[in-house]
């Protein structure tokens, strides 16, 4: 059993998780989704297509993706003493976890533009619809249960990510589960930490195909 003293740090825990994949979850819309959609209309046969940002914001991406998150956390580490000033607590963890979100994210939303019909794409510019109404109007609409359910897998890789950041000081349910769970064995709270995982990742899913069920027009 999970001692009862438990029960003030596994509520602080919850809160610093939740706080720093809040912190990145709003950066990868932000930032993610327009990202996406600029590497979805400059590609190959679309309107504004420019081979130079396809290959500059491309390989950037893919480099980014590439790294495992725990050695860019360690990567990050300067970036986030420069940009906050410590290392340590959930504000710091979530610049590493933003910088992972922001191009897995903008992937994503480029995947979901590239389902679309593109007769659909192609009716419309033949009404005279200028690029930005066909992004507003068209490609967003008609992507939008694809979006979802990619911030949906967004959200459930940030919260594995967020785990890791407790090794070095991110703080959140990671963080509790090595302090207890690893290094003073307490098996109870690293089982206690397990079940809570499964059940946000069990929450998360439900809500996002709900969502995306929500907003499926087709």
């Amino acid at each position: 059993m999970v001692l009862p003293e438990m029960i003030n740090e596994f509520g602080k825990a919850f809160v610093e998780t939740s706080w720093m994949m809040g912190i990145a979850v709003a950066f990868a819309v932000i930032i993610g989704v327009p990202l996406g959609i600029a590497l979805f209309v400059t590609s190959e046969g679309m309107f504004w297509h420019n081979r130079f940002m396809q290959n500059v914001a491309g390989t950037i991406i893919n480099i980014i993706r590439s790294i495992p998150f725990i050695i860019l956390l360690v990567v990050l580490i300067p970036f986030t003493k420069l940009l906050l000033g410590t290392t340590m607590g959930p504000a710091a963890a979530s610049v590493s976890l933003t910088v992972a979100a922001i191009p897995f994210y903008a992937r994503l939303v480029e995947t979901s533009l590239r389902e679309i019909d593109k007769g659909v794409v192609e009716a419309a510019e033949s009404c005279g619809a200028s690029p930005w109404l066909i992004i507003k109007d068209v490609l967003l609409p008609e992507a939008r249960p694809g979006m979802i359910a990619g911030l949906t897998v967004t959200v459930i890789s940030l919260l594995s990510y967020s785990a890791m950041a407790g090794i070095v000081g991110g703080g959140g349910i990671g963080d509790l589960a090595i302090r207890f769970g690893y290094y003073r064995f307490q098996n109870d709270v690293m089982i206690a930490t397990v079940i809570i995982l499964v059940v946000l990742v069990q929450l998360i899913q439900l809500v996002g195909d709900r969502a995306a069920r929500a907003v499926d027009k087709r």
